[in-house]
């Protein structure tokens, strides 16, 4: 049985991963975490007796195994880091943590030998669109980005936007994109190494990426859709038990798929 802390519990992800983690039996919800809860939002929840809550880093006192972390970009890095230094293996779902701060996270997970994984997206329709990309880009490497999520999401571009043009620019190597004059500043997107990337954000969306891929005579289009929050909870469940046994920090849900 893996004993289960939820940071960001009371968030949209927060909920769906509680809810996944007690009908799983092989998972057992032992902790929450948002600061600034009270006593009376867990029993309304009624996650029981048993799941001690905290409202602050200090006052985290668990036997938990894995830590589940879906909360804020200026709030993530630090619960990490926590979770690493009490022995508790983290993984990571939410984005917007600088290159620095990883890799400060996997310079600490092997000096406490305490890994866990951070990925930017559980959906496994977006870790399949990542590694189909960074396929295609060997052939074409005239790419552009666009994503598009709720317009509650904070970070921009998106976590799976930025992994996804990583992974592109390793398949392809750097290359400049096509010369623009922009009349209007910013409208052709930021630059990661000559990839283009679009962050679009309104109502109604959920989590949505197409990469688009030109060439001589021909295009190729890549997108995958999610629809509800749920269709992330297959990747948190892999996640978990490879999470437990880890002895450094792995970036990406494809490394254990």
């Amino acid at each position: 049985m893996i004993k289960v802390l939820v940071a960001g519990f009371m968030g949209s992800m927060g909920q769906k991963t509680v809810s996944m983690v007690k009908k799983n039996d092989d998972f057992e919800l032992v902790g929450a975490y948002n600061p600034g809860i009270d006593t009376v939002h867990l029993q309304e929840m009624g996650m029981g007796d048993q799941v001690k809550l905290f409202a602050s880093l200090d006052e985290i006192k668990t036997d938990a195994d894995v830590w589940i972390d879906f909360t804020v970009p200026s709030a993530a890095f630090e619960n990490a880091k926590f979770a690493i230094e009490h022995g508790i293996h983290p993984v990571i779902g939410t984005s917007g943590m600088t290159d620095e701060q990883v890799e400060q996270l996997k310079q600490l997970a092997d000096d406490k030998q305490v890994g866990g994984i951070l990925a930017p997206n559980f959906g496994i329709s977006a870790v399949l669109l990542m590694k189909f990309a960074k396929e295609a880009a060997k052939y074409m490497p005239g790419v552009e980005i666009i994503e598009m999520h709720h317009d509650d999401k904070l970070d921009a571009p998106s976590g799976t936007a930025l992994a996804t043009a990583k992974m592109i620019n390793e398949a392809r190597g750097e290359q400049q994109a096509p010369a623009t004059e922009e009349t209007l500043k910013g409208v052709r997107g930021g630059d990661y190494h000559g990839i283009k990337i679009h962050s679009v954000r309104l109502p109604g969306y959920v989590a949505h990426e197409q990469v688009l891929f030109g060439s001589q005579g021909e295009a190729l289009t890549i997108r995958q859709d999610s629809f509800d929050r749920g269709s992330f909870m297959s990747g948190v469940e892999l996640a978990i038990p490879a999470a437990a046994k880890a002895t450094k920090l792995i970036v990406g849900l494809e490394n254990i798929m």
